[in-house]
């Protein structure tokens, strides 16, 4: 015979009482990292309730990712770790804009390719796609902010080669015109050559951030960017939470 609507009640609220109840344990580090929670049995007794309803919060509580199941040995509060950072993709324009500080674009040159066969990272664009490669410096109050060579697919974007990039810098217009789904970005710190130091004003051998920068749509790649920054000209804010597993 069904429970009466009544009763269901109950027990949906008995059993996000004992979610609740296990979940701060864990966040308020009462429970560590490791730690072996109560049996389902003496769970079932602590809160007088059915074998069902725990396993359900249990269950719970495992897809949030904060305990996970060792056949046999029980349920164990899950290990913290980072699962991912977000950064958002930055707009060089709008940043100085909120520096306070006059923004200014140079387009150095521009040109269409392909991919080079031996660059990973061109060739998410597609091997034999037409490209657009266009090289600019970004300046901040008339000096060298940002030196950045970008690539635009252009069978992804083809209204992008009907663009100068002459008074709009590529990232501008394509934050503004083209969706994507998905972005990746790497990091790193290295010394400018003779070539990138000149274009910046800095000695070579000065310390920079390098940010590279992937963007599809669907599992269509739309552009892949390079972007050196002198290193105290510029900092990037990652936000993340932690993910338990």
């Amino acid at each position: 015979m069904p429970p009466e609507p009544q009763e269901k009640g109950v027990k949906d609220t008995l059993h996000q009482t004992i979610c609740n109840d296990i979940r701060q344990q864990i966040l308020s580090g009462t429970w560590p990292p490791g730690y072996k929670i109560p049996f389902e049995h003496e769970l079932v007794e602590n809160y007088g309730c059915s074998r069902m309803t725990v396993n359900k919060a249990i269950t719970s509580l495992v897809d949030e990712g904060l305990i996970h199941r060792r056949r046999r040995a029980g349920s164990f509060v899950a290990r913290p770790k980072i699962q991912s950072v977000i950064v958002d993709i930055p707009d060089i324009q709008t940043e100085i804009a909120n520096r306070g500080q006059p923004y200014g674009f140079s387009l150095l040159s521009r040109r269409k390719r392909t991919a080079q066969k031996r660059k990973a990272e061109e060739l998410e664009l597609g091997a034999d796609n037409p490209l657009l490669e266009l090289r600019c410096l970004h300046l901040a109050s008339n000096r060298p902010f940002a030196l950045e060579m970008r690539l635009i697919n252009l069978n992804a974007v083809p209204e992008a080669e009907g663009i100068t990039f002459e008074d709009v810098s590529p990232g501008h217009w394509l934050l503004e015109h083209v969706a994507w789904s998905k972005a990746q970005h790497r990091i790193s710190a290295i010394s400018a050559n003779a070539e990138q130091a000149e274009a910046l004003g800095i000695e070579e051998g000065t310390a920079c951030l390098l940010l590279e920068r992937q963007t599809w749509r669907g599992g269509e790649g739309i552009t892949y960017v390079r972007q050196l920054f002198p290193g105290d000209a510029y900092n990037l804010l990652a936000r993340f939470s932690p993910a338990f597993g």
